[in-house]
């Protein structure tokens, strides 16, 4: 899954620094499917007053599944989109995504949702080729 990247902004990279709001939207119309959930989840922490939200929910096609795994498993569009949203993502496997507040990171719930042990509870027969 790759990004669908202007002429400008390759230009852009090509001399020097790069805007990180038009690389942000690059990526929100890039990978719809994940900016979406993304999206979603932030409101549910910023409006809703949520210390965390997750998505935990497969893919509805092999494409949306790419739109995931390449947000999260990109260093530059992961930190530009948790930099957009004000977030910290965490991702445990190919549909189980979370979102928390960047001032809980000290939390019960992040520590145990990034945890090892809940890594290897969230391993399945159907998810081991996701």
């Amino acid at each position: 899954m790759s990004l669908n990247v202007s002429e400008a902004l390759v230009q852009q990279a090509a001399v020097g620094e790069v805007d990180e709001s038009a690389f942000v939207e690059t990526i929100r119309q890039s990978l719809p499917y994940a900016w979406n959930i993304v999206e979603k989840l932030s409101h549910s922490i910023h409006q809703d007053g949520e210390e965390w939200a997750n998505h935990a929910i497969a893919p509805p096609s092999e494409q949306a599944r790419g739109q995931l795994l390449r947000m999260v498993g990109g260093d530059a569009i992961r930190g530009a989109v948790e930099r957009h949203f004000d977030v910290k993502l965490a991702f445990q496997n190919c549909h189980n995504l979370a979102v928390f507040r960047r001032d809980r990171l000290d939390s019960d719930a992040y520590r145990n949702f990034t945890s090892i042990r809940n890594q290897i509870l969230n391993q399945t027969p159907e998810l081991q080729d996701c």
